[in-house]
């Protein structure tokens, strides 16, 4: 991926970066971005999992990768110190609203306890100089009045959404209590390759449209949303960490990214069709989902202002890149599961 400050590595270089969230979808680009303007990064992994970017592209073998959970302070604190980390970008975190309602004490444990851990070692480490914090659109709750701007409120009432409030609200406390220097990134429904959360409405579509099944829509179709390319996220991160350095006004101060072209979720699927010419494949509206906010997406004019900052794609090209690199990982792990496996073979060879 190409940006800006590939033309600016002087200040990337060598520089230690800690990711927190590597395995998840924003994680595995942001780390290529990173690697990109070569810096120093730092994962924390929670758990193992080979099919996320972050394996996929290679990328785990150019990173020093930690495992724990992003709730241990005391590891934290080890990790910071250890390989003094001057910059942080804090994604991990449980971003399923189904599992958040199911389970919410889980949601909690990892969104509220695992920020507010994360930002306190950062208070006890004198090397970070810059911390970004994963917020969302969904920290602001449900307003009447659309697109939600950065003064709007954070009142989160379903279990995801106070989550996120509550995170975004410990954060800022921390910048303007202890004088931390952090930021705050707020963005509508991220997609791109490497989101493995079937029952999210891209990736669920694309898979059913690559096995010849209708997409299942949980909801009424009706709900609107920002779909935000993965890609564009990952420079505006970047963006954001950079300008913090030389603008200590931007400390303590969040940030909506959005392309700004909010879309029902049935007009996604009907593009995702189009887009891979299976218009047949009628999807299947199960109208099932609670707890949802009908409609939410972002202004982002405080970005482009601050930051000078902008998207990169259009909808339909990240569309087509993201469908791009589901049909080669389905047709990867198709040659996969044909290949015997010749360590068995071997084995059952020795016993006779």
């Amino acid at each position: 991926m190409t940006t800006d400050f590939e033309n600016n590595r002087s200040f990337w270089q060598d520089r230690p970066v800690l990711v927190t969230g590597g395995t998840g979808l924003l994680g595995g680009w942001l780390i290529q971005a990173l690697r990109a303007v070569q810096a120093d990064v730092v994962v924390l992994v929670r758990d193992w999992v080979p099919q996320s970017e972050l394996y996929r592209s290679g990328q785990i073998e150019h990173v020093r990768a930690v495992r724990g959970d992003v709730a241990d302070q005391d590891l934290l604190e080890r990790v910071l110190g250890e390989y003094e980390v001057n910059i942080v970008f804090h994604l991990a975190a449980q971003t399923i609203v189904s599992i958040a309602n199911r389970n919410p004490t889980s949601t909690f444990e990892s969104n509220i306890r695992g920020t507010w851990a994360l930002l306190e070692a950062c208070r006890r480490s004198p090397c970070v100089q810059q911390i970004i914090i994963a917020s969302s659109d969904k920290a602001y709750g449900e307003h009447a009045e659309l697109p939600y701007r950065e003064e709007v409120p954070l009142q989160g009432r379903h279990p995801y959404d106070v989550s996120k409030s509550c995170a975004d609200l410990i954060a800022q406390a921390y910048a303007k209590t202890y004088g931390l220097a952090v930021a705050i990134s707020r963005c509508g429904n991220l997609y791109g390759g490497g989101d493995l959360n079937w029952n999210r409405i891209i990736p669920g579509t694309i898979r059913s449209v690559i096995r010849g099944e209708r997409p299942v829509i949980r909801s009424d179709g009706s709900l609107t949303r920002d779909y935000f390319y993965v890609k564009d996220a990952a420079e505006a991160y970047i963006r954001l960490a950079q300008q913090m350095s030389t603008d200590r006004s931007l400390q303590g101060e969040a940030f909506n990214f959005s392309n700004e072209q909010p879309a029902s979720v049935v007009q996604v699927v009907d593009k995702i069709l189009a887009l891979m010419e299976r218009t047949d494949l009628h999807p299947v509206i199960q109208n099932k989902a609670s707890h949802e906010i009908p409609h939410q997406y972002l202004n982002a004019a405080k970005a482009r202002e601050r930051l000078g900052w902008k998207p990169m794609f259009r909808f339909d090209e990240g569309l087509l890149e993201t469908i791009a690199w589901y049909e080669e990982f389905f047709k990867m792990a198709e040659q996969d599961a044909s290949e015997p496996d010749f360590r068995l073979i071997r084995q059952a060879n020795t016993k006779h």
